[in-house]
């Protein structure tokens, strides 16, 4: 197999019209991501079995033919553990990947368990042991070591070796389209446009504030997401969460009443304290009908613990008859997801088609019979 180190244009167009005949092709990428809101890209690995390279984003500026190969429906793409590597596609290229399918999902299905690492992949597969001590290298820095580039390559070499056992497995347990669902609910996450007014919600203890203080928090939560946009610097690096929390719950007047707050980080006053002040003279402004509902945990559902159970029950029972295990078919974040939209909680008694377990593949095997055993009572 060929290798390859690519540093100029012309080198990748010419290496991206010979991977436009590839069947598979499988990719990796390294970032860095320690101070940056966004993942800073530092290379791409591809490989399709004749040809494996290494494509230097810093040196090339122009990867659209790069971002048209994960576009092309007609090749099947594969990478493991694709959450991040589809963030560096969206920030980097505004690429969202078809025909994708990811390994450490196929593994799931395979009965390794929901997270098992790529050196562990290859350990069980191949009996090879990866060396990842470069795994927190900065891969924006040049020149690259021959260290560095053989772990990249290994990134991609082996699970080209890989795929192929992956797949037949897979197909012969009759999982694969479920896989390749799996796989595009991902992408189908990562790309989904982000709600400014909704971010409120992530925030810890929200469900202790009233709608007023709610509304300060919804606007305080956008303003530091799109501040960390421009500054391209993590939420936190802009204000702390338990900052705007205690900020949005007391609604100070001044900066010296703000340092007064316990929980209120004082470097969060000097940097952003007026800002802050700024903000929640605006969020005053709004009309009370416009104030977000007080949020009302499932947990505090009459019932709730006992129904969790018995609904987690009915997990396993189902998982046990189809030789999945139990958190892949549902997890208890789905479980609860479920629980949430059943019980019209927050609004969420509308929107059936953001609920895991009522989507293909869960829906088939599981979200219908949870329904009716829900509608039953929760009981058989």
């Amino acid at each position: 197999m060929q290798r390859h180190y690519i540093q100029d244009q012309t080198s990748l167009n010419q290496l991206c019209e010979h991977y436009q005949n590839a069947k598979v092709l499988v990719v990796d990428t390294e970032f860095v991501r320690t101070r940056t809101l966004y993942p800073r890209l530092g290379l791409l690995q591809i490989n399709d079995g004749q040809q494996l390279a290494l494509i230097d984003p810093i040196e090339i500026s122009d990867l659209t033919p790069f971002w048209q190969l994960l576009e092309n429906d007609q090749i099947k793409k594969v990478i493991h553990a694709c959450s991040e590597d589809l963030e560096v596609f969206l920030t980097a290229g505004n690429c969202r990947p078809k025909n994708l399918i990811d390994s450490q999902v196929m593994m799931t299905f395979l009965g390794h368990g929901l997270s098992l690492g790529y050196a562990a992949t290859v350990k069980h597969y191949l009996d090879i042991e990866l060396d990842k001590s470069e795994s927190r290298t900065d891969w924006t820095k040049r020149p690259l070591s021959e260290k560095q580039i053989r772990y990249a390559q290994a990134d991609v070499d082996y699970l080209y070796q890989l795929y192929p056992k992956l797949l037949e497995e897979v197909e012969h347990k009759g999982w694969l389209q479920a896989c390749e669902q799996e796989t595009e609910l991902m992408v189908e996450r990562k790309f989904t446009e982000i709600n400014e007014d909704e971010l409120y919600r992530n925030i810890k203890m929200a469900w202790k504030l009233n709608p007023k203080q709610l509304n300060n928090l919804k606007h305080l939560a956008r303003w530091r997401y799109q501040k960390a946009k421009t500054k391209d610097q993590p939420l936190s690096f802009i204000v702390k969460d338990h900052s705007l929390f205690y900020v949005a719950q007391y609604s100070p007047k001044n900066t010296g009443a703000m340092a007064a707050i316990e929980g209120v980080e004082n470097l969060d006053i000097r940097y952003q304290g007026k800002a802050m002040l700024a903000v929640l003279r605006e969020a005053q402004q709004e009309s009370p009908e416009l104030y977000p509902q007080k949020i009302t945990r499932l947990d505090e559902y009459p019932g709730y613990k006992q129904i969790f159970k018995k609904v987690k029950n009915f997990v396993a029972q189902t998982a046990e008859q189809h030789a999945l295990s139990p958190e892949n078919l549902a997890s208890k974040k789905q479980i609860n997801q479920f629980l949430t939209h059943y019980f019209k909680l927050n609004g969420a008694g509308d929107n059936a088609e953001q609920v895991d377990i009522l989507r293909p593949w869960r829906n088939t095997i599981l979200g219908t019979s949870l329904t009716v055993f829900a509608d039953n009572g929760f009981s058989e």
